[in-house]
């Protein structure tokens, strides 16, 4: 059967006419759980006994998805994908994982990410490398690792990730499927593990823009359990994709996007991956948007990276001082208080989570906090201010959602050049000024996806999906599946 390589609007109409049951779907879904898991390692918890409880008229009603595993879920396993949770199990439901509940949809995994959100590889977790499902000997990207994989691997529609750079978009782009992060609060991100909270989304991965459309409406809205969330709208996203573009207006960044400024880089990938970018972009000029390059100051570009790197560590040595072994996390050894939460940090971090907090608590440091942390904060208000300044002439800017096509596992980036200040972590944009942001595929590069990304202006998540549907309608690469029913 190849109802989950549907979109969620497919399998909707086959589960209303009676064709498929949800049964069918959870049984499939979890027989593909099983599956592909030694092989990809999507998932660290396998819901076997997930079934269909809800009933009702929503759109997800006994559809299966997947859910990262740094959200609440009352009663089962969420360990952040870190050694120091990996026994942790919440007593309270996230909202979200309400709101899905109610909806009717069929929780079957929870997903494998980066350690407690942080990085982007995909390749930190306690549980192990997750793998791309178009070469398994390249990475799918992260933090989001196994929510992309499980969806490009056609075990469900659509999983549900966090978004702190770029870790809903980065793996969306790099499994050939949509990664849709919304306006910041649009979401509550209440029984959401923070990492670093001026900057955390919740956002959905899909196999079309319309499937993210309806994911996001049934999440979005106040939850007065989060402050940050956003009042509620009457707007229905869904209802707003084939509202007419003609005439709107996106820019590109040229210092990020011109091969020439890449005239040393003899990389083949690059040059794919920028030529079908602008191949991207004259078919947005076809169906009517205005398309302009505009140039941004390369030294500002230059900070994008840095400046996440201080505020992001900061702001995550912070979030994470209770994982200390005694409030939460596996209890250490030790003679006393000091002894004990030493050894719980020590042995239930990975290396690479420990450099980001020794790197977190250095910013915040007395001496550092002005040359560094509030630097950092500085540099991301006149990135964001630039952003604003260019959405009063342009309705949404559009870019590579990467620098090329997923990296062979083990492979060293080389992480001060600008094709990686720049190309690689441009979307942290969306995450320091809150905009909505889209990743969508736009084709191949030696039978490995690439994508582009749409980003908006704060609150008008509509318009950002709409634009996206748009643009998605003539690539053609909508519903694609990596390791689906053949």
């Amino acid at each position: 059967m190849k109802q989950l390589d549907l979109t969620i609007e497919e399998i909707r109409k086959l589960l209303d006419s009676g064709q498929i049951t949800s049964e069918d779907l959870i049984k499939d879904s979890l027989d593909k759980a099983h599956q592909y898991q030694e092989e990809y390692n999507s998932f660290v918890t396998i819901l076997d006994d997930a079934k269909h409880e809800v009933k009702g008229n929503s759109v997800l009603n006994g559809i299966p998805y997947t859910l990262k595993d740094n959200i609440s879920t009352k009663g089962i396993l969420t360990t952040g994908s870190s050694n120091i949770l990996s026994d942790y199990v919440p007593v309270y439901d996230a909202t979200i994982v309400k709101k899905l509940k109610d909806s009717g949809a069929v929780l079957v995994g929870k997903t494998v990410l980066d350690e407690l959100a942080m990085g982007g590889s995909g390749t930190t977790g306690h549980t192990g490398i997750v793998r791309n499902p178009w070469d398994k000997n390249r990475l799918i990207g992260g933090s989001s690792a196994g929510s992309a994989a499980s969806v490009a691997l056609g075990i469900t529609p659509f999983s549900i990730g966090s978004d702190t750079g770029d870790s809903i978009r980065k793996p969306a782009a790099y499994g050939g499927v949509v990664g849709f992060k919304p306006t910041y609060g649009r979401i509550s991100r209440y029984g959401v593990f923070a990492f670093a909270s001026s900057l955390d989304n919740v956002g959905c991965i899909t196999r079309s823009v319309k499937d993210a459309a309806y994911v996001t409406d049934i999440l979005k809205g106040k939850d007065e359990r989060d402050m940050t969330s956003l009042p509620n709208t009457d707007e229905v996203y869904a209802d707003c994709l084939e509202n007419d573009i003609k005439g709107k207006k996106l820019f590109y960044i040229k210092e990020a996007c011109n091969l020439d400024n890449y005239k040393d880089v003899n990389d083949e990938e690059l040059t794919a991956t920028l030529n079908n970018f602008y191949e991207v972009i004259e078919k947005c000029r076809e169906i009517g948007f205005i398309v302009e390059e505009v140039s941004i100051d390369r030294d500002l570009l230059n900070a994008l990276y840095p400046a996440y790197m201080c505020i992001s560590c900061a702001e995550a040595t912070s979030n994470n001082a209770n994982l200390t072994g005694i409030l939460f996390g596996k209890r250490g050894v030790g003679n006393n208080v000091d002894d004990i939460i030493f050894d719980a940090r020590t042995k239930g971090f990975s290396e690479f989570i420990k450099r980001r907090f020794v790197m977190g608590s250095f910013v915040l440091q007395k001496e550092n906090q002005e040359r560094l942390f509030l630097n950092a904060g500085r540099v991301r208000r006149m990135i964001v201010d630039k952003i604003n300044e260019l959405f009063k002439d342009y309705d949404g800017l559009i870019m590579p959602s990467s620098d090329s096509i997923a990296p062979i596992i083990g492979n060293k980036t080389e992480q001060l050049s600008d094709r990686y200040l720049i190309l690689g972590n441009h979307l942290v944009i969306g995450n320091f000024g809150g905009f909505p942001s889209i990743s969508i595929p736009s084709g191949f590069v030696n039978g490995l996806p690439v994508s582009v990304n749409i980003t908006g202006r704060q609150f008008e998540d509509g318009l950002t999906l709409n634009m996206a549907y748009k643009i998605e309608s003539v690539l053609g690469y909508k519903g694609q599946v990596a390791k689906g029913d053949k």
